[in-house]
């Protein structure tokens, strides 16, 4: 990248982003994307460089494949995060380039001599764990606010904090986020979901007043009461991230992860005279979990744990009490029978809504095991022992279900003599 242009002036290219971040952090990256300052588009061509950026000219390099973007300003000129005019040119600096970015921490590059340039304070920033805005530009563009709780979501765990004045520039943007299409909302969402702490994202989102425009049904969780007894937390907003916080231990799954940010909806409904008893809130939030999951266009495995995982939670709190008849009803809704992952999947999603809970961070969840076993035992029972008996058709369903139900009944009493 030595080549010089017309002018004399050599061609520089400039690690930028996160890979200069997450080096300075001691963070893992597996990603280098590179801004190249100097250059005109048919010199990157010239030196075998594919194109394939049309909003603006960003380049793949001939062998590596990593990104490379010419230095390119913005300046606003519509409303939303699309509403802008980019300029790129070979009289663009690697400052004005920088300029654009959203925090500091990523307004840092590295030089092919391994230099750091760091106009905007980013290196103090990490030094200090603050998420910090580059410039007052920041308020132009909604998309923002949820890169800042991503970004939070991933570095909170190592004690970083967004800076106070940062904030006060979300909550301004907040007349903008209904701009946000919701397949970027859940694009967002979903990385923020697969961070180490994803429950600051929501957390922040909500501070901000972020998640009551672009998640009113979560948003409406905060202020509602639970019983004490059950819920030491008191506030279902915070039982709520709690139980995600558990989910992230057990598992990395975004879609069990969002199952058990989802699974109390119905509480955000219940009439404020019935506070803190939320009966039949498993049912009520139903349609919540339906209606957030279309606004968002959430696949369609995050969807369908969530709903399994919100009506039947209840039930499997309650799993020793549960008859026979009423395991195997459970086990038929779950589709144990051509899914038993999914099963798994449910209960852990109920141990994280256990584990969600002042004082009980630590705590067995022994319906799991139980009706692990049970689970076990009906699935054991074989269709081919009832064809060879000569049943067909109906038959062989009702035989089916009557041979599960008395190989759940005979685990039951076996759990019930250990």
């Amino acid at each position: 990248m030595a080549k010089k242009m017309a002018t004399g002036k050599p061609v520089q290219r400039y690690l930028v982003g996160g890979a200069v971040r997450d080096s300075l952090l001691g963070y893992p990256f597996h990603e280098r994307d590179w801004v190249v300052v100097g250059a005109t588009p048919q010199q990157m061509l010239d030196l075998g460089y594919q194109q394939v950026g049309k909003d603006f000219p960003v380049f793949l390099h001939p062998e590596t494949k990593e990104e490379h973007a010419l230095a390119r300003t913005e300046r606003k000129s519509g409303k939303g995060y699309t509403g802008f005019t980019v300029y790129a040119a070979p009289d663009v600096t690697l400052e004005q380039d920088l300029l654009r970015r959203d925090l500091t921490i990523n307004a840092i590059a590295q030089a092919d001599d391994d230099s750091v340039i760091d106009p905007f304070g980013g290196v103090a920033d990490i030094e200090q764990k603050i998420l910090r805005h580059v410039s007052e530009a920041f308020a132009e563009d909604p998309l923002r606010v949820l890169r800042v709780a991503r970004f939070y979501a991933r570095y909170a765990h190592l004690g970083f904090s967004v800076a106070p004045e940062t904030q006060v520039l979300m909550q301004q943007l907040s007349t903008e986020l209904s701009t946000l299409t919701p397949e970027r909302v859940w694009q967002e969402t979903a990385k923020a979901l697969s961070e180490q702490t994803p429950q600051a994202y929501f957390q922040l989102l909500y501070d901000t007043g972020a998640l009551s425009v672009l998640m009113p049904e979560l948003s409406a969780l905060w202020g509602v009461p639970q019983p004490p007894k059950w819920h030491p937390e008191i506030d279902t907003g915070v039982h709520t991230l709690m139980v995600l916080q558990q989910a992230a231990l057990l598992s990395p799954r975004i879609d069990i992860r969002f199952a058990a940010l989802v699974h109390d909806l119905g509480k955000g409904v219940t009439k404020p005279e019935l506070w803190p008893s939320h009966h039949g809130h498993e049912h009520s939030g139903l349609p919540l979990i339906s209606q957030l999951c279309d606004h968002l266009r959430v696949p369609n495995d995050c969807r369908d744990l969530a709903l399994l995982v919100c009506e039947y939670h209840q039930i499997i709190h309650r799993a020793n009490q549960l008859k026979s008849s009423t395991v195997l009803k459970l086990f038929d809704a779950v589709d144990l029978w051509r899914k038993p992952q999914r099963l798994d999947d449910i209960l852990l999603c109920c141990m994280a809504d256990l584990r969600g809970r002042t004082g009980f961070e630590l705590a067995e969840y022994a319906q799991a095991e139980y009706l692990k076993i049970l689970a076990q035992a009906a699935r054991k029972v074989s269709a081919k022992e009832l064809v060879a008996q000569g049943l067909t058709g109906e038959a062989i369903k009702q035989g089916l279900q009557r041979s599960r139900l008395a190989a759940i009944k005979a685990a039951k009493q076996q759990c019930l003599n250990t």
